[in-house]
Parts: C-alpha cells; sequence; structure tokens
C-alpha cells in the first residue's frame, strides 16, 4: 500500500515540489520549538514541587566543550539565579512567558505548514481531473460503448472526490508526523536511551493490532465505488427515459430497482464506516495502553536506586512520548484513509490507462485539402473477434458526388461513415483519401475535412451563437447568420428572447426536432467541409420539418462530396451513386433509375415504401 500511495504522489507531485520543500522546513522549525516548549516545564516543576535542591555552579562554555551536560547545568545555574534576585513566583511567571511564547511560535509554524500544503492537494486533485476529462475526450468510441456512463460519471465525480478526501488530505500528516516522530525520538533517546529502547518494543505491537483491522478496507472502497456507479447509472438511465418510464406505468418497477441498488450500498457504506469509526477509539486505548506500560517501567527505574531520570524529567519524558501517540492515531487514521483513496485512484486508472488502439502516425502525411477521391479498398471490419460487421467493401467516393448507402438496420452503414474520420480502425484493407492512407494522416488533418450531420442532432447546454460556431475558430458574426440562413434557421432563431445569445437547453431541449437539426447543419455550413456524412438526418422529422431540414442540406451538399445514409428513399433520388448493403455486403449500386431496372433489393425497398 505505501509503494503504491508513493507511487501515485510521484506521477502528480512534480509541479509542486517547492510546496513539499516549504512544509518540511516549517515541520522541523515547529517541531524543535515543540520540544523547547516542553522543556520549560522541568523548571517549572521543579519550582513548585520543589523536587531540585542541588547547588548548581556555572560551568563555562566555548564553542570546542558544548554538550548537553554543559548546557542543562548552566541552564539551572540561571533559572536559580533568578529565583535566588526575583523569587520563585516571578521565576514561574517568566518561565510560563516563555512556554507561551514558544507555543504561539511552534503553532505558527504548524499554521503555515498547513497553508503550504492547500495549494499542493487542491493543484493534485485538480491535474487528476483535468487528466481523467482529457483521456476521455480522446478515448475512442469503442470504449463508451463498453462502459456504462453512469460508472464513468462517478470515477470522474465522486472518485476523484474520494482522492481528495484520502489521500492528498493525508499528504501534509504522512511530511508532518514523520518529522515529529523523528525529533521526539532523538528527544527520548537524549533522556533516556534505556527507556526509549523499551517503547520501541511496545509500539510496532500496538501499530500491528491497528494495521490489522484496516487492510479490508481497500477492497470494502471498491465494492462502495462500483455501487455507486451504479447508483449514478439508474439515475442517467432514468432521466433520459423519463418518457417512456411514464408511458409504460414503470415507475414502481424503477423506484424498486433503484431501492435495491441504494440498499446494497448503504449496506456497504455501513460496514466500511463502523470499520474506519473504529480507528480514533482502538488508536486511542493502544496510546493509553503504551504510556500506562511505560510507566510502570519508567516508575520503577526511578524508584531504583541508580536512576538515571529524576520526577521532573520523566514527566517531560512522558510528554514528549505523548506527543508521538498522536502523530502514531494519525498514522492510524492514514492507514484506514488512504486505502479508500487508493482504492478510488483503481477506479480513475481504468479509464487513465485505457489503451487507446487509434494511435497518431509519429510521421503524419500532409493532408490539407481533399483533391480526388475518398476510397474503401477491400474493408472488412468487426466489433468483435470472428463476426463481422462489414465484408470486402470496395467504394470509391469521386470528390464533388453524392455517394448515398441504404439497406436494414444492422447492415453496417452507420459503421461505415465512422470509418472515415477514425472513430474505429480498419484491421483488414484500407481507407484511402487522395490515395493516401488515413493512418498515415494525423487525426486532426482528417476530421478537419470532413462535417456531420446525425439522425440525433448532438447539441450543447449553450446558446445559439457557440453551438453553430462550436469547432471552428474567430467565426463573425455575420458567417454566423449566412450559415443559419442556408440551413433556415435565422428566422426562429431571432424569434426567441435573445436572438443568437439565447440558451437552447440541455441538448437542445427547448427546440424542436426539425430546429435542432437545422443547427446541426448550420454548424456543418460554418465549418464548410470538403467531405460531407448525413446519417439519416430527417428520418426523426415530421413532413414539414423534413421539408425545410432537406432543402437545407441540399444547399449544403452543393459542391460537396457527400456519403449520405438514409431510410427514406426518396431523400437520396438524385444521389449520383446508390449503394445497397445487406448484412456487411455492397450488394447492388447504381443510380436510382438503374436500381429499379435490377428489379432486385433496392425495387422492394422502394415498393415497400410507396405503399
Amino acid at each position: 500500500m505505501i509503494k503504491q500511495f508513493f507511487s501515485l504522489l510521484k506521477r502528480y507531485i512534480k509541479p509542486y515540489r517547492k510546496y513539499l520543500v516549504w512544509t518540511v522546513i516549517l515541520n522541523f522549525m515547529s517541531q524543535w520549538l515543540n520540544v523547547f516548549s516542553f522543556m520549560t516545564l522541568i523548571p517549572i516543576l521543579n519550582i513548585l514541587f520543589k523536587i531540585d535542591t542541588v547547588a548548581y555552579e556555572y560551568i563555562p562554555m566555548d564553542i570546542h566543550h558544548l554538550n548537553k551536560d554543559i548546557l542543562i547545568n548552566n541552564g539551572y545555574y540561571f533559572i536559580n539565579q533568578i529565583i535566588s534576585t526575583h523569587g520563585e513566583f516571578f521565576t514561574l511567571i517568566m518561565m510560563g512567558l516563555a512556554l507561551i511564547g514558544m507555543t504561539l511560535l511552534k503553532t505558527a509554524g504548524y499554521f503555515a505548514s498547513a497553508a503550504v500544503m492547500v495549494p499542493l492537494r487542491t493543484g493534485v486533485v485538480r491535474d487528476i481531473r483535468i487528466q481523467v476529462y482529457d483521456k476521455v475526450l480522446r478515448l475512442p468510441m469503442s470504449f463508451f460503448s463498453e462502459e456504462r456512463k453512469g460508472d464513468i460519471i462517478a470515477r470522474m465525480s465522486a472518485d476523484v472526490s474520494v482522492v481528495e478526501n484520502s489521500i492528498t488530505s493525508s499528504i501534509d500528516m504522512l511530511i508532518r508526523n514523520p518529522i515529529t516522530i523523528l525529533i521526539c525520538f532523538i528527544t527520548l533517546f537524549t533522556i533516556s536511551w534505556k527507556l526509549t529502547l523499551f517503547v520501541l518494543v511496545v509500539l510496532p505491537l500496538a501499530g500491528w493490532v491497528m494495521g490489522a483491522v484496516s487492510r479490508k478496507l481497500k477492497s470494502q472502497s471498491v465494492l462502495v465505488q462500483s455501487q455507486w456507479g451504479d447508483i449514478v447509472s439508474q439515475l442517467d438511465e432514468t432521466l433520459g427515459g423519463l418518457r417512456i418510464i411514464k408511458a409504460f406505468i414503470a415507475e414502481r418497477k424503477m423506484l424498486s430497482r433503484f431501492t435495491k441498488i441504494n440498499n446494497a450500498f448503504r449496506d456497504s457504506v455501513n460496514a466500511m464506516a463502523i470499520r474506519q469509526s473504529s480507528a480514533h477509539p482502538m488508536s486511542e486505548f493502544l496510546g493509553t495502553c503504551v504510556i500506562i506500560i511505560v510507566l510502570w517501567f519508567g516508575g520503577s527505574l526511578i524508584l531504583g536506586q541508580y536512576s538515571t531520570i529524576d520526577a521532573s524529567i520523566f514527566i517531560f519524558y512522558l510528554v514528549i512520548l505523548y506527543s508521538i501517540i498522536n502523530p502514531l492515531k494519525e498514522f492510524s487514521k492514514a492507514s484506514y484513509n488512504v486505502p479508500l483513496g487508493l482504492a478510488s485512484m483503481d477506479r480513475i486508472d481504468m479509464i487513465l490507462k485505457a489503451e487507446n488502439p487509434i494511435k497518431e502516425p509519429e510521421n503524419p502525411l500532409p493532408l490539407n485539402d481533399f483533391q480526388e477521391e475518398l476510397e474503401f479498398r477491400n474493408v472488412s471490419f468487426s466489433y468483435i473477434e470472428g463476426r463481422k460487421v462489414l465484408k470486402n467493401i470496395n467504394l470509391k467516393v469521386p470528390k464533388g458526388k453524392t455517394i448515398a448507402l441504404v439497406g436494414q438496420s444492422g447492415s453496417g452503414k452507420s459503421t461505415m461513415v465512422d470509418l472515415v474520420p477514425r472513430y474505429h480502425d480498419i484491421k483488414e484493407g484500407e481507407l484511402l483519401i487522395d490515395g493516401k492512407n488515413i493512418k498515415d494522416v494525423s487525426i486532426s488533418s482528417l476530421r478537419a475535412l470532413i462535417g456531420n450531420v446525425n439522425q440525433e442532432a448532438i447539441l450543447f447546454n449553450d446558446t445559439f451563437y457557440n453551438n453553430i460556431t462550436f469547432g471552428v475558430e474567430n467565426a463573425t458574426m455575420e458567417q454566423v447568420i449566412e450559415a443559419a440562413k442556408i440551413a433556415n434557421a435565422h428566422d426562429f432563431i431571432m424569434e426567441t428572447e435573445k436572438g443568437y445569445d439565447t440558451l437552447i437547453g440541455d441538448r437542445g431541449g427547448r427546440l424542436s426536432g426539425g430546429q435542432r437539426q437545422r443547427i446541426s447543419i448550420a454548424r456543418a455550413i460554418l465549418k464548410n467541409p470538403p467531405i460531407l456524412i448525413l446519417d439519416e438526418a430527417t428520418s426523426a422529422l415530421d413532413t414539414e420539418s423534413e421539408r425545410l431540414v432537406q432543402s437545407a442540406l441540399e444547399r449544403l451538399m452543393k459542391s460537396r462530396t457527400t456519403i449520405a445514409i438514409a431510410h427514406r428513399l426518396s431523400t437520396i433520388k438524385n444521389a449520383d451513386e446508390i449503394c445497397v448493403l445487406y448484412e456487411g455486403e455492397i450488394i447492388e449500386r447504381g443510380t436510382h433509375d438503374e436500381l429499379l431496372a435490377l428489379d432486385g433489393y433496392y425495387k422492394r425497398l422502394n415498393e415497400m415504401q410507396n405503399l
């Protein structure tokens, strides 16, 4: 676990090393002040209880002859001088003020070291969030067809929050506490090495007991975060399918399903919280046991005939020992918290370390424009090994021509057009653009040449202006208005309260299907791509909306190379070539009239639609 923790820190800590250096310096300073402040307890106890009756003589000091005994002797000498001159009560006040002053410096050091760590903690969490979001943007479409959207959202939100609350909050403690323990043990060995060796035998036993309880927490945390992903997935499905749930009167069924998932999550959280809440009382009990055992052993030394420490020094020893107990308690707390964060980081790494099979070429060929043709050459493709979706596709799409793809659902039409912008990679055959394999050109230059209008218009919860200019840099308002006019969208945009600055709602929820589609067409017009992919762009629209959208599409398709998927054959009658797909193969091709003359599959489709 410790190795995994430091491996995680190594990944994200580099930009924040200066904060680590400062927190180490400030913690060393505050811990030594802590020891010196408690040292003032010894003369205070001696004064109050008249323990020390030795007459001290001043021993001359120089830089070459300094040791602990001379410093202690001369310290007591000066304190006795103050007592004899000003009295015990005045000396007690002075020693108390010295204790207050050093405690003030010590606590200021604690505060400064904690404040220095805040940018590090928040920065690491911010970096993880950005890194996860960036990876999500770069992963292929196939990754998201295999993963639940709700679970991905849970990893980006809940799991990152757990990392923040457990691992990054433990960094400060894992720096401060070792420094505290080191300085305290140096002090303890200085006071009594025999007593400290005894402590070193007792403490590991207490640590082993606390560690045994925490070892199961990581697996419990993985289960809890997975169940939270189930809850988010259920919420996402419910919000997306609310219309169907209400239509089929399935509210009770969905509530029962959600309650079952929620109860399982609660049971797992209860088990983990109970185990986690045992950390403090267990460490409190074991800490007290350690103090009592040391008290017995130390008492036997003091009561012995040849004791090397007196009562006031032993009390100081116990105070320093108790200063170690608290960091050890925090270590036990970390041994509970860190596994939770590491479990969540494992889930986050399932995204961060997911392999992206779509690789950028090391030395990409230039692709600045589309000049000649797009060609599918012996292309076969499968999502699952052994089950081909496309079989030996050969197709040329000359510049400026419109090629239509028709066929039954599941025949491979959408898969075929998804291969063009490299949403998936071809394993058999080649896809060439102007004679260059698309795997040999950069993905950004390839996709810059392609515009998409899909069956479901994908819009964002933003203004009309920002949706139309999405992906287009430095577009002017005049260009946006011109694109909207060509797409038959300008009039209904201007009827809204703020025109182009009106928010369209989540996924364009405030617009009709035809309006959403025309906004997506305006977006494609503004991008002005030489290659256009239309994926059943009018299939979900009513007759009036279809007419407006079809009119906008015809303007968009002028002078562009177009691959159009269509269920309604009436929309692609004027295509230069129509390819009929059946179970992943092109079984017929030609113009509308040529295909009707073949008296084959296309003619049957046409007759069925006419009926």
